[in-house]
Order: C-alpha cells, then sequence, then structure tokens
C-alpha cells in the first residue's frame, strides 16, 4: 500500500486488490494492512496509527500473565505454571509497595522475560508445536489440499543426540519425510520428562545451560523482593529485560546467552551497589 501510493507499483490499485483476493490468504486483513499502508504514505505514521481503527491496546499485565500461564502449562503442566504466576504476583505486591500508582513496568519486564526462559524451545517443545493442531490448520489455511496428501511435508531439524556436526563443530540440519509426524506426537507426549533422570535430552550442555538461567532469573527475583526500592527499580527493570537479548539457537544462542551474562553480572554488581549506598 506505502508502494503504491507512492507510485512505486507499476500496476492498478484493482489489479492489486484482486491479486490479494486471488491469492485467497487473509484476504481482509490483507486489503486493511494494504490500506493502512496508503495512510502511512499520505499522512505519516504517527497519524495513520491514531486513525488506524484496528488498532489495539497493549495487553495489561493481567493479561499477559494469563497468556503465559496458557503457554507453560501446554509446554509442561500447571504446576510450572503456577510457579511462574507466583514469582511474578510477588514481584508485583513488592513494586506496587512503593506506590506509584497503576504503573508496573518491573512487574511486566518480568511477567514477559521469565515466561520466555521457561519455555526455551527443546525438543520437547518443537514436538509439541509441530504435532499441535494448530499447526495442520495453519497450512491447510495457507495451501490447497491436505497436508502430507496434497503436499509433502519436509522436517528439517537437527537432532543434537544424533546430528552431525560441520568444521565448527556446529550441528547441521537434516531433512525428515512424513514418518516424523507420529515420531513427534510421541515425543510431545514425553515432555514429562524434561529436566529429570529420564530426559534423554537434558544432559546436553545447552539444556543445562538453559535451565540454569531459570534458576538464576529466579533468584534475581527473589533478591528484587528483598531489596527493591524507588531507587533502584529501573536498575531491576533493566536487569529483568536481559532475557529479550537472548536470540537463535545452537551455537548462535550461545553467543548471545555469554554476552547477555557478562552484561547481568556488570548491571547486578551496579544494582547492590545502589542498595549498600541507600541503606
Amino acid at each position: 500500500g506505502y508502494a503504491w501510493q507512492k507510485g512505486w507499483a507499476p500496476v492498478s490499485r484493482a489489479a492489486l486488490l484482486r491479486a490479494i483476493e486471488l491469492n485467497d490468504v487473509a484476504v481482509d486483513k490483507n486489503r486493511r494492512a494494504f490500506e493502512y499502508g496508503r495512510r502511512i504514505a499520505v499522512h505519516g505514521a504517527p497519524a495513520a496509527e491514531q486513525s488506524n481503527p484496528h488498532r489495539q491496546d497493549p495487553p495489561t499485565l493481567d493479561e499477559i500473565i494469563r497468556d503465559r500461564v496458557d503457554l507453560l502449562t501446554k509446554y509442561q503442566d500447571a504446576a510450572y505454571a503456577a510457579r511462574y504466576e507466583r514469582a511474578v504476583e510477588r514481584v508485583r505486591r513488592v513494586e506496587a509497595a512503593l506506590g506509584a500508582g497503576a504503573a508496573t513496568p518491573l512487574s511486566s519486564a518480568v511477567a514477559h522475560n521469565l515466561a520466555k526462559l521457561m519455555a526455551y524451545k527443546d525438543e520437547y517443545e518443537v514436538a509439541r508445536l509441530h504435532s499441535d493442531p494448530a499447526f495442520l490448520q495453519k497450512l491447510r489455511a495457507t495451501f490447497v489440499g491436505e497436508p502430507g496428501k496434497d503436499y509433502r511435508l519436509r522436517f528439517h531439524l537437527a537432532p543434537p543426540l544424533f546430528s552431525r556436526r560441520d568444521a565448527q563443530g556446529r550441528l547441521v540440519k537434516s531433512s525428515y519425510g512424513r514418518w516424523m509426524q507420529p515420531a513427534l506426537r510421541l515425543l510431545a507426549g514425553l515432555k514429562k520428562l524434561r529436566g529429570g533422570r529420564l530426559d534423554p535430552f537434558g544432559r546436553t550442555a545447552e539444556r543445562r545451560m538453559e535451565r540454569r538461567l531459570i534458576e538464576e532469573y529466579f533468584e534475581m527475583l527473589e533478591e528484587f523482593c528483598e531489596t527493591l526500592s524507588a531507587d533502584n527499580r529501573d536498575a531491576a527493570v533493566t536487569l529483568a529485560r536481559i532475557p529479550e537479548q537472548i536470540r537463535g539457537y545452537g551455537h548462535v544462542k550461545e553467543r548471545s546467552i555469554a554476552a547477555a551474562s557478562l552484561r547481568r553480572e556488570m548491571l547486578l554488581n551496579r544494582y547492590r551497589t545502589r542498595v549498600r549506598l541507600s541503606a
């Protein structure tokens, strides 16, 4: 829409809208996106956003917590999700005691980032997502026909237990066919093994590191609940948001975790220094 309004697309508006209709994928949303792009081109992004009838307010803290509790229950179980909820609610009570009104920047940061750490994408989660009926429904909405029958499915995975590595020691993905679907359903059902003694994947360095990050975050939250004040809340928010820097998988994730850990130690030392100075 932006490109067409600027005169950069050498086709008519009617032709573009007809193409969206013929593509038959999220037609209404794509039409609205086209018109929204045109408004941005004419009025600029801020003005167009103000007039956007489909604009949604950001989710409330309660909505974030409910969403993440649902996610973590599906990811592991209700007890796992309850641990998350207790931690966030405790931080929320401590932050509310500061008397800052309705503002909850620390609680919101914790609600997002604790869930991010707790729902690390391991073998069980990949299996759950790919065996979820919503995955096949999305394929049906995107492509014509039945997945696995009218078109082939290929899964590109790098199982750490038996994947080969390249010259740099990085895991190399392999392509797997339709037979992976029942295997993934079986693996998804074994998520109760996650992190336990019988977990065949849990002993790898990457999985141990992911579990360690979760426990370190919980320990940090305990420290916040004991020492949080109006003077150091901004520093606590910055610390709580550090998991946002963790990206990717395998060696990419390892590098981002190493960088995030260094930053965490530096900022945690500053936070503790502020606590001692204010004591």
